[in-house]
């Protein structure tokens, strides 16, 4: 499954990249609330997470809000970009009923799967918001907890929205972001330079996470639990590099202003990551009993191809299709020492197999 990002017709002007203070606290939420999908972000998940009991609870009322569908009103809304955390609160200060409810209906029912009415229609006593907060009930009590008070008052749960927001910022986020800043401002200006000098199709393949240009034409695909083609012109591309938004990428293109991506910044993520492909292929892998048992025999030491078929009572070529396998899934490294390969368990990649697993699925 992917998403395909059209990126034709757009001209420098139309292509931004930018920390955003908002879209970094909702990934900051996001990993406290579903810490399980985190584990390189435990020790600080630990710290934030001795916020006071009250600010807790707020934080498991909304979490829906920065479940795996992420809520609209967390990402830019306009360029340029917000300077600050407290200029895009006040942004979100400022919305109308009807468009602080069309940013945050979907998020409450976290999925796109079927097209939601307009926020008009969507205002108390209807019979089509009384069918948006069974969907949400549907999903889960939380989210249909939260489908009510939004529908009944949207400008209250804004004021609440926002509340919990500061109180988050005093809490953890405001020292963690003097922290995480500079770096995510360094990694923008390079995006940026890149951008200028060469076509936005080449640098996004480059920047995102298993992105892969195809054509014809300025198109990248992005493995996404989705399946969708966006076409960005004549909206600006937004790009948001952060920090702790790692194994996701999020893309929202619903919003007429801006298409946003949201990604991990350079150096916030593992080495390696793998594609839907190379995860299917190392599984694959270890899938035959045969390669199995060949496994357990490069566990101790480098061993030949020939010393292997001895221990295995196979021949040769057997095994040597086996090891094929396994290297090209890179289970397996081989290394020559005069006219003798020897071979040998790549364990550390064994080791990160299950995260490797979490980290796609999750993407």
């Amino acid at each position: 499954m992917s998403i395909v990002l059209d990126l034709g017709g757009l001209g420098p002007a139309d292509l931004v990249a930018g920390p955003f203070a908002l879209s970094e606290l909702m990934a900051s939420l996001h990993v406290l609330a579903e810490p399980e999908h985190h584990p390189e972000a435990a020790d600080w998940a630990a710290r934030a997470a001795a916020a006071g009991p009250e600010l807790r609870d707020e934080l498991s009322v909304f979490a829906p809000l920065w479940a795996r569908f992420r809520c609209r009103l967390f990402f830019p809304l306009a360029v340029p970009l917000a300077a600050s955390l407290d200029e895009a609160l006040a942004a979100i200060a400022t919305l109308s009923a009807d468009a602080f409810l069309g940013l945050v209906a979907p998020g409450v029912l976290g999925t796109s799967a079927r097209p939601l009415p307009s926020a008009h229609e969507l205002r108390a006593g209807t019979t089509t918001a009384e069918d948006y907060v069974r969907r949400c009930l549907r999903r889960s009590y939380a989210r249909g907890e939260l489908a009510r008070q939004l529908v009944s008052a949207p400008l209250e749960l804004r004021d609440r929205v926002l509340a919990v927001l500061r109180a988050a910022d005093t809490a953890f986020f405001a020292d963690d972001w003097r922290t995480l800043r500079p770096a995510l401002e360094d990694h923008a200006r390079e995006v940026r330079r890149r951008l200028a000098a060469r076509p936005p199709a080449d640098v996004l393949a480059e920047l995102l996470p298993t992105a892969v240009r195809v054509g014809p034409g300025e198109r990248v695909r992005l493995d996404k639990l989705q399946i969708d083609e966006v076409r960005v012109a004549p909206r600006p591309l937004v790009l948001v590099p952060s920090a702790r938004v790692w194994p996701h990428l999020t893309v929202k293109h619903e919003h007429p202003s801006c298409v946003v991506v949201q990604y991990p910044a350079r150096g916030t993520t593992p080495d390696g990551q793998l594609t839907l492909r190379d995860l299917h292929d190392r599984l694959m892998a270890l899938t035959s009993p045969a390669r199995m048992e060949l496994c357990r025999h490069l566990l101790g030491e480098p061993i030949t191809t020939s010393e292997l078929a001895a221990r295995l009572g196979s021949s040769e070529p057997q095994v040597s299709r086996a090891l094929r396998t396994l290297r090209d899934a890179g289970l397996v490294r081989s290394t020559r020492d005069g006219k003798l390969v020897r071979h040998r368990l790549a364990t550390d990649v064994i080791q990160r197999l299950g995260n490797d697993v979490l980290a796609t699925v999750a993407r």
